[in-house]
């Protein structure tokens, strides 16, 4: 954890981005972007944004961080290059107990709002990109074209798999076919994420989550927990400790493989 710390404290300007997709639907992307960007934003003295890069008008950041206001990403779009000055950005955020910021989706579909277009949304995230520390993208599964270049462009590639057969299966198949692609440096960089659904996993399951680590840069088993379950906003101070210390891991995995100067004056972790 101390090294963690140390790390996110020494973050090297240019916000590092951070990809979070899965193979496959229903893997609980939203809710470990939420629970990871929440960990980071404990870590790091600069601030850390979340962004929904989902582009629907349901489910994702929207139910896991704190609503404060009704701003949505939408209005991030209509702010155009003035997203770029921290004056402008951080009154658009949801703000969550740890400090992480969050750039919710829209969820309405009208002749005024609506979710922005693939264009608008990589121009939000290039702006915001000019104000926060790092930025987390909460992306669709990899099953179109613009999924795959934002993690070809990502720092950080994090994949989500359900701890099931097929879904790791699946997550072993994408990460075949970025290499394919010569999409090998993302492969390679992957950080695949295993969210447990229950108390229990079985012998398979187990069997094929030891062919993906070998597959990924980094695997990591997110216990099951019944606050990370609920469709509520994300709570750190009610998961369980084998789930932080879960979560711990995917973060410093994440920091491990973003550009850091530890030359410059880092500060200490927090006491607990």
């Amino acid at each position: 954890m101390e090294t963690l710390w140390l790390r996110a404290a020494a973050l090297r300007a240019g916000c590092p981005l951070v990809c979070v997709s899965s193979a496959d639907g229903g893997t609980g992307r939203s809710t470990l972007t939420a629970a990871l960007g929440g960990i980071l934003a404990l870590a790091s003295p600069a601030p850390i944004v979340a962004v929904d890069a989902t582009g629907r008008a349901w489910g994702g950041l929207g139910h896991r961080a704190p609503r404060g206001s009704s701003a949505t990403v939408w209005d991030a779009t209509l702010a155009a290059e003035r997203l770029a000055e921290p004056a402008v950005a951080e009154p658009l955020m949801q703000v969550g107990a740890t400090g992480l910021r969050a750039l919710v989706g829209e969820s309405k579909m009208t002749a005024q709002r609506r979710p922005p277009t693939w264009s608008e949304m990589f121009g939000v995230v290039g702006h915001l990109r000019e104000v926060y520390a790092l930025a987390l993208l909460d992306l669709p599964a990899a099953d179109n074209t613009p999924t795959w270049r934002a993690l070809g462009w990502a720092t950080v590639p994090v994949l989500v798999a359900r701890a099931s057969v097929d879904s790791l299966q699946h997550t072993m198949r994408l990460l075949a076919h970025l290499r394919a692609v010569r999409l090998t440096d993302v492969a390679d960089g992957a950080v695949v994420v295993v969210m447990a659904t229950s108390h229990t996993t079985a012998r398979e399951v187990r069997a094929i989550e030891q062919l993906a680590r070998q597959a990924a840069g980094h695997l990591v088993r997110v216990p099951y927990d019944p606050v990370l379950a609920r469709p509520d906003p994300v709570d750190h101070r009610s998961v369980s400790k084998l789930t932080r210390s879960a979560l711990i891991d995917i973060a410093a995995a994440v920091i491990d493989r973003c550009p850091v100067d530890l030359g410059q004056q880092a500060g200490s972790p927090p006491s607990s």
